[in-house]
């Protein structure tokens, strides 16, 4: 009598949890399903299921899941459920394999159910009832699901009230029904914008499940390419005779792993799993390998990470690299590499900003500016392509301190005028690229894309447009001359030439000449530390009626030297203009590059030589138009809000704190006969 009993206790307690087990996998499916995929669950359950369950249970979503979140076809919603890998349910295998294709085949899902029920009938045979689900509330509140041979994660799935587990695998197509992957997803149709952004940072309503490693980045972390070499307004005859010499150039900044590590509380809303540079690495090598760029510039690359890892790889997928670390204690710095098979190196200078006794030039910042060769392909023996300037760098962060921004970028251009300048006095094509820790349209940003800026009495924290400090009552503000003169550079961004020795009688400059300069505008300004001295020094010229009101600037830097440095104006003749235009028309949102804190922002920039319009201004914005080198296409960026959606930067997807910046370009090739 007592072993029949034992025995039909021992089953009343199997069928009872069974029971509750399979009731809640329904419940979960249900909510992840759509109209369409709830006809196909109960097809494939017709074995298990009488009509009138069925019934019972198509209304109950009607009634209850339908009614309580909005649900379609086009774009499943995933419930609060949170994926476990506790071997806690697979009764009804065939209810699971019939409605979610992420399940693998039907063995691995017998031989876990097998295995479940002998854990099951362990369980109930040798505790009481009272103590078995004891156990089954100390299960792990929240776990991943196992994917076979996978290494990356994928998708953000939130967190339920129900746990429910399985040991069964997920492939693409059921984490694809995920909302975060769907809104990367913009290539097959109309794009999803939300109408309310999740808050920042996620607080306990996130956690990341696998993603299959034949999955490739760029299928989840979507971003269109924009062909550009086809516009009405630009088809030129000129541009149609001469063939081009393409290529792409990426600009990246990949996070420094120690400055992850200096600044965790940056990255709370972030996985720790997936801030790790283990985990982090071969995310970015496969982002660069799938876009293949022919010229690559790097920024936050720690030392130790480039020569161990990134140059060695590198130079197997045929690059060839140049690096320069950041001066002081800094442990990270920039690189350019380009491609062997594409380029041949002419020149490389590094350059450091930092300059002992000069506060405004007082930080460890650096750059690189290289001088490429393109190199031809077989046939074109007769042809002759122009050499191309390719400058990096990492601007100074600090929103207070414009001054050095304004400096370091005065450095650089400097150097590039150096470099980049052919004998004839020209420019040969510049592409310029970095991080410089400066928003579209700030002062910073308008010096490099007009060549010029009045910075006389700015405030220093509005150079970048980082940050509004205009509330603060002590402010640093600029004063000319921002830099002294014995750094050697003009207000013009050139490096002043070495004067040779005075002789006797020489004289460069013509008398007639230098009275020019009597009633230019630097002359009329009285000087701020002059002595005011009534009736002789507050006088101000009056220039004469043929006097140009706007006279030229002046490029010749011994020239400039004669010139007193009190306009507070500073110049470039590069003629540069920017990749991107920093606003996605499609969206009516501005583009980000990065997120610190939650907040887009685009500070990574790539910026190319072009030609300016003839009397083109639009807004206090030179217009320009392609020259020798053209812009053929670029990879779209993406808006805050698309961006909140995987969980800011970085996420799974995309594991530094910045977007990639990727455009192609076509150098103009010509007959030696024609030049």
């Amino acid at each position: 009598m007592g072993k029949h009993f034992h025995l039909f206790y021992v089953l009343f307690c199997f069928f009872l949890m069974a029971d509750a087990f399979f009731t809640c996998q329904k419940n979960v499916l249900l909510a992840k399903s759509t109209s369409a995929q709830i006809e196909g669950i109960f097809a494939a359950t017709r074995g298990n299921l009488v009509q009138e369950e069925q019934e019972a249970l198509l209304q109950q979503w009607l009634e209850e899941g339908a009614g309580s979140s909005s649900v379609s076809e086009s774009a499943p919603v995933v419930g609060n459920v949170s994926a476990t890998s506790t071997s806690a349910w697979l009764e009804g295998s065939e209810l699971l394999m019939s409605s979610l294709s992420d399940l693998n085949s039907a063995p691995e899902v017998a031989w876990c159910a097998s295995q479940q029920l002998t854990e099951l009938c362990a369980l109930t045979s040798s505790e009481p009832q009272d103590h078995a689900v004891t156990k089954l509330e100390k299960l792990p509140a929240e776990e991943t699901v196992a994917v076979v041979g996978s290494a990356p994660w994928a998708a953000l799935v939130p967190q339920a009230d129900h746990q429910i587990a399985g040991c069964a695998t997920i492939s693409v197509e059921g984490l694809n029904e995920d909302p975060a992957v769907l809104a990367w997803s913009l290539a097959g149709g109309t794009e999803m914008v939300p109408t309310e952004p999740p808050a920042w940072p996620a607080q306990d309503a996130v956690q990341f499940c696998p993603l299959p490693e034949e999955v490739p980045y760029h299928e989840i972390l979507w971003r269109d390419w924009e062909d550009l070499s086809v516009q009405p307004c630009e088809l030129e005859l000129g541009s149609k005779k001469n063939p081009l010499f393409e290529f792409r150039v990426m600009s990246y900044n990949i996070l420094a792993q120690d400055l992850v590590e200096q600044g965790h509380g940056l990255y709370l809303h972030c996985h720790p799993d997936i801030l790790s540079w283990d985990y982090r690495l071969p995310n970015i090598l496969q982002e660069i390998q799938h876009w293949d760029p022919d010229v690559l510039c790097l920024q936050e690359v720690q030392e130790n990470h480039y020569r161990e890892q990134l140059e060695p790889t590198f130079m197997k997928m045929g690059f060839a690299c140049f690096y320069k670390r950041r001066t002081g204690r800094k442990t990270d710095g920039c690189a350019v590499c380009y491609k062997q098979s594409r380029f041949q190196l002419i020149t490389v200078s590094p350059i450091e900003y930092f300059r002992p006794g000069l506060d405004v030039l007082n930080r460890d910042n650096v750059g690189l500016v290289l001088l490429l060769q393109p190199l031809l392909p077989e046939g074109l023996d007769l042809k002759a392509v122009s050499p191309l300037c390719v400058a990096n760098t990492h601007v100074l962060f600090n929103p207070r301190r414009g001054d050095i921004k304004l400096a370091q970028m005065a450095l650089l251009l400097a150097e590039i005028d150096k470099i980049a300048k052919t004998a004839e006095g020209q420019y040969y094509p510049v592409i310029l690229c970095g991080d410089l820790n400066s928003v579209p349209d700030s002062p910073l940003y308008k010096f490099i894309r007009n060549g010029e800026l009045s910075y006389q009495g700015m405030p220093a924290w509005k150079v970048s447009g980082q940050e509004d400090l205009s509330q603060q009552l002590h402010s640093r503000k600029l004063l000319s001359p921002l830099w002294p003169s014995s750094l050697g550079v003009t207000d013009n961004c050139q490096y002043v030439t070495v004067c040779q020795p005075k002789k006797q009688g020489r004289r460069k400059y013509s008398r007639d000449f230098l009275l020019q300069f009597h009633f230019c505008d630097v002359a009329c300004e009285r000087p701020p530390e002059l002595v005011f001295l009534e009736g002789v020094t507050d006088a101000k010229p009056d220039p004469p009626p043929y006097w140009p009101k706007h006279a030229a600037p002046v490029n010749d830097p011994d020239l400039q030297m004669l010139i007193p440095r009190s306009a507070g104006i500073i110049q470039h003749g590069l003629n540069l203009t920017s990749v991107y235009s920093h606003f996605l028309p499609q969206r009516g949102r501005p583009e980000v590059t990065t997120m610190p804190m939650g907040l887009g922002a685009t500070v990574d920039y790539i910026f190319y030589s072009a030609e300016p319009v003839m009397n083109g201004n639009r807004g206090g914005r030179r217009l320009y138009r392609d020259g020798v080198l053209k812009l053929l296409g670029r990879l779209s960026l993406l808006s805050e809000d698309v961006l909140l959606l995987a969980n800011g930067l970085p996420n799974p997807f995309c594991s530094s704190d910045h977007l990639c910046l990727l455009a192609s370009f076509g150098l103009e090739i010509s007959s030696l006969r024609e030049g």
